[in-house]
C-alpha cells in the first residue's frame, strides 16, 4: 500500500515534470543522483575501455569508501557510485584514432559525457519502471561535461543493464571486485 502511494505521488509529479525538487521534460527520466564533483581525483579509476567505433575512451571510476566495503561475489554495498567518463581520443591528420605502443587508444583530456549509476537502499521500491526493467536499488543519470544534468530518457540504461543482474547490474563487476582491497 505504501509503495502504491509513493508511486502514485511520483507519477502525479511526473505529469507536471517535477520529481525530487527538479523539473524535467516530460519525456526525460527523473533521477535522484547528484553529480559526483571531483570524481576524477577523489574516486578510484578501476578501468579504461577503448571504443574505437565511437572514437573515445571510457574511464571507469568507483567511490573509494564504497569500494572498501566490496566483497567478491556479493552484491555491491549501498552507497556505491560508479562513474563512466567518455573522453575524446587523439586523432591523426586523416581523422583516424592514434594508438599508443600497446595498441590502446590515446585519450585526450576532453570529456564528452559523464554517466553515473548509484545504488541506495530502497531506491528499487520507488522506481518508476515496470518489473521487466527493474534494476534493484540502482538508478542512472547522464551529465554534460560541465556537471549539469543531461535530462534525457534513461530507459536504455535500465534495459541494457538488466541482463547483468548476476554482476549486480554492472558490466564491470569483476573489475570492481578486483580493485577492492583484499
Amino acid at each position: 500500500m505504501v509503495r502504491r502511494f509513493i508511486l502514485a505521488g511520483l507519477f502525479g509529479a511526473l505529469a507536471v515534470g517535477i520529481v525530487h525538487g527538479q523539473s524535467f521534460p516530460l519525456d526525460a527520466t527523473p533521477t535522484r543522483i547528484a553529480f559526483p564533483k571531483d570524481f576524477a581525483t577523489t574516486f578510484q579509476r578501476y578501468d579504461m575501455v577503448d571504443k574505437p567505433d565511437r572514437k573515445m575512451v571510457r574511464f571507469l571510476y568507483v567511490n573509494k569508501d564504497a569500494l572498501a566495503k566490496v566483497k567478491p561475489g556479493q552484491p555491491f554495498p549501498e552507497g556505491i557510485v560508479l562513474v563512466m567518463a567518455d573522453h575524446d581520443v587523439a586523432l591523426e591528420a586523416g581523422g583516424n584514432p592514434i594508438r599508443n605502443p600497446q595498441g590502446r587508444l590515446v585519450p585526450t583530456g576532453r570529456v564528452k559525457a559523464v554517466a553515473v549509476m548509484e545504488k541506495q537502499k530502497g531506491w528499487g521500491e520507488t522506481n518508476l519502471f515496470p518489473p521487466e526493467k527493474d534494476n534493484g536499488d540502482w538508478e542512472y543519470a547522464s551529465f554534460k561535461p560541465d556537471g549539469t544534468l543531461n535530462m534525457v530518457k534513461l530507459d536504455n540504461c535500465y534495459a541494457c543493464h538488466l541482463p547483468q543482474k548476476g554482476l549486480d547490474f554492472t558490466f564491470s563487476g569483476e573489475k570492481i571486485y578486483a580493485a577492492a582491497p583484499k
